[in-house]
């Protein structure tokens, strides 16, 4: 649940969400990017202090290299490609993101989530060859940016440089990597691969990861982004409603990626659409989907303990376009009960586009106690301190140790967000804050 600057309090007075997350994007030598929206490029700061006043972890979705300029080609995967080796912009990008990370250090040693690039490496997975990202050029050194010097000139260097800006700037931040399936070439939702090709995609997918050599604290998950009556109306796709298969597929290649990496897996932009309420007519803001009903409506969290044992501590619920369906009145339209439409006679419980359903169902999630994940131990309690050198959550939940040199790890419960999560041995003891 995408959620800006304002609503921490809205967001919080609706469950005990962890984690709300916000993009931040406009390009880094546009004159619109994310440093001007306030003075001072005060955003992060703002926007953070404001989650911690409610006991909320700040997410940043930093989506800053696409819309950078001049941004040249036929597609997405091309225009980032050509701004990456572009010495003028990346350093221009290398400043942005430095600015992020002094502003974001002053707030340690609170916890803040850095998730970067959404779409990026799948794009740059697909040129490299043999899944190798030190193949894949990029300007690092190359800008002359000071600090930089050392890094190569690739996709590696990269993402080895954001994480030593991090370490320089803000060692309270944690940094998300973002997986994207089809990457690998192949969407698996569409191509319904057997289980050795889903096994071998995420080994594809591993190499890349691993050819980074970037100690990345977390790894956010492609869900689907829109929901599956947007890509049917919209896009003409009716295959796009994921099947039971479809979960199962998703699970094993999140699985054969988190056992191979060592790294625990939030799941992104997780539609929000329901096949239950009457306000979801299939019109534009009120499309239906069925993950929230998935994940949240399965009384005996079987399909949340599958994916907890894949690696998965969190889910981002979250539209990624307009006309999504959204936790929120955003089609300002108020409370809605047009006639149902395929069996979906529930009345709406508020004015949310989705009728109130996910609002309902998070709340009965914590309601009933957040899943353990699995090995974990029972919580803390409420007021235990802090293990030496690591962080706590601004609600207390999650305990981050930011430089353990134990194996990576989060954990241990589940934790819903409002497009969030946390670092490496980020404890996360709830599934998914959304």
């Amino acid at each position: 649940m995408a959620d800006g600057l304002g609503d921490a309090a809205g967001i919080r007075a609706s469950a005990p969400f962890a984690f709300r997350s916000q993009y931040l994007a406009g390009g880094a030598n546009t004159g619109n990017g994310w440093t001007t929206w306030v003075p001072d490029a005060g955003y992060v700061t703002q926007y953070a202090r404001e989650s911690f006043d409610h006991g909320i972890t700040p997410v940043f979705d930093y989506y800053m290299l696409l819309h950078s300029t001049p941004s040249t080609g036929a597609d997405e995967g091309q225009r980032d490609y050509a701004n990456l080796n572009n010495a003028s912009t990346m350093a221009a990008y290398y400043a942005d993101l430095k600015t992020f990370f002094e502003r974001a250090g002053t707030l340690g040693p609170r916890p803040v989530i850095l998730h970067l690039e959404p779409d990026l490496w799948g794009f740059m997975q697909q040129r490299a060859l043999f899944d190798n990202a030190a193949r894949v050029l990029a300007k690092v050194a190359a800008t002359q940016v000071e600090g930089l010097e050392a890094f190569p000139n690739s996709v590696a260097g990269f993402a080895q440089a954001v994480i030593a800006l991090r370490d320089r700037y803000a060692p309270n931040v944690l940094v998300a990597y973002h997986l994207s399936v089809w990457g690998t070439g192949q969407d698996i939702v569409s191509s319904d691969p057997d289980n050795l090709q889903v096994d071998v995609l995420a080994k594809s997918a591993s190499a890349f990861y691993r050819s980074l050599q970037a100690n990345f604290d977390v790894v956010f998950a492609d869900s689907t982004d829109r929901d599956a009556a947007f890509k049917h109306y919209q896009y003409g796709d009716p295959a796009a409603w994921w099947t039971d298969d479809d979960y199962a597929r998703n699970v094993r290649f999140l699985a054969g990626f988190s056992s191979s990496v060592g790294k625990r897996i939030v799941l992104w932009q997780m539609p929000l659409g329901n096949t239950k309420m009457r306000a979801q007519n299939n019109l534009w803001g009120h499309y239906q989907d069925n993950h929230v009903e998935w994940f949240l409506d399965d009384p005996a969290r079987t399909h949340l303990i599958d994916y907890a044992k894949a690696g998965v501590v969190a889910a981002i619920f979250g539209g990624g376009g307009a006309g999504t369906t959204c936790a929120c009145d955003a089609a300002n339209d108020g409370v809605t009960n047009p006639p149902p439409i395929n069996g979906n006679v529930a009345l709406s419980l508020s004015a949310d586009d989705d009728g109130g359903f996910f609002r309902a169902r998070a709340a009965a999630y914590y309601a009933a106690g957040p899943l353990v994940l699995p090995g974990a131990s029972a919580p803390p309690s409420g007021d235990a301190p802090a293990a030496p050198e690591c962080y706590v959550t601004a609600d207390g939940t999650a305990r981050l140790c930011p430089r353990s040199p134990r194996s990576p790890g989060i954990s241990r419960r589940v934790k819903l967000r409002s497009r969030g999560v946390a670092r490496q041995r980020l404890i996360a003891r709830s599934l998914s804050r959304t």
